[in-house]
């Protein structure tokens, strides 16, 4: 059931007749969709190789009960001519747990290759979900924008505090670098003019503070100075992106002599 993505572009009915959607059923007589669940609830992050492997539900009502259910995930702006990627669950047929007589989750998994379903980076960002359900009485429902979803580009941080030990009132560097995954050559590159936080903890403390917010050179690099008073940790923290995860590094410890 599996395609690359820059075949689903072709043809938003390809995506349809791929999962055998039903014909829906007069308004009446439709089941109803009440949620939809994409990877628990999480954003999706992928870096450049490694395959990742999300669970996908839906939960629909009818008066007849629930047969089965179906959820893709696509990209663009309409599967009839803006479509430019698409993600298909890897089985037939959902595995749907009943609730009630009348209501069911149905769940499927979609496997997402990064060298394969994600080929350029502009596929970062809300992704919409094709959901749709069937009652046991045969009338079905299913629509193109029933949710969204975010697929990201896997982030990366550093940070080096030195030197170590340092004079209690002298200067220290805090160099680091963002990166984050490329999905166009599969490699990690510098993310330009973020906004990083730089932030600190006291050797006996267990809260970190901000001690100021500083952006990336061109390459993704940060460097900062501070003053030296305590032993601490100091880290950088980077909030995210709507393409791009947060991610705050571990904390360096400066001896403070």
């Amino acid at each position: 059931m599996r395609f690359r993505a820059t075949v689903a572009a072709a043809s938003g009915a390809l995506v349809l007749s791929a999962l055998a959607v039903p014909a829906a059923h007069a308004a009446s007589a439709d089941p109803v969709i009440s949620k939809i669940t994409v990877n628990g609830g999480k954003d999706v992050v992928l870096g450049t190789t490694a395959k990742k492997t999300i669970t996908v539900s839906v939960t629909a009502s009818h008066a007849s009960g629930i047969e089965t259910g179906w959820l893709i995930l696509w990209h663009g702006k309409d599967q009839d001519e803006g479509m430019d990627g698409a993600l298909l669950p890897n089985e037939d047929d959902a595995t749907c747990k009943a609730a009630s007589a009348t209501t069911s989750t149905c769940s499927l998994t979609i496997t997402i290759d990064p060298r394969v379903d994600l080929y350029k980076n502009a596929l970062a960002g809300s992704w919409h979900v094709l959901a749709g359900a069937e009652a046991k009485d045969g009338s079905s429902y299913y629509s193109d924008y029933a949710a969204t979803a975010k697929i990201q580009r896997l982030s990366k941080l550093t940070v080096n505090a030195a030197p170590e030990p340092v004079k209690k009132g002298g200067t220290i560097t805090v160099t680091g670098k963002l990166s984050r995954a490329n999905w166009e050559d599969h490699a990690y590159h510098g993310y330009a003019t973020q906004s990083v936080k730089l932030q600190f903890r006291k050797k006996t403390s267990s809260t970190y503070s901000t001690v100021k917010t500083i952006k990336t050179n061109s390459t993704g690099n940060l460097k900062t100075t501070v003053k030296a008073s305590v032993d601490g940790y100091w880290r950088y923290s980077f909030a995210g992106t709507s393409t791009t995860p947060t991610v705050t590094t571990a904390g360096d410890f400066v001896d403070v002599r």
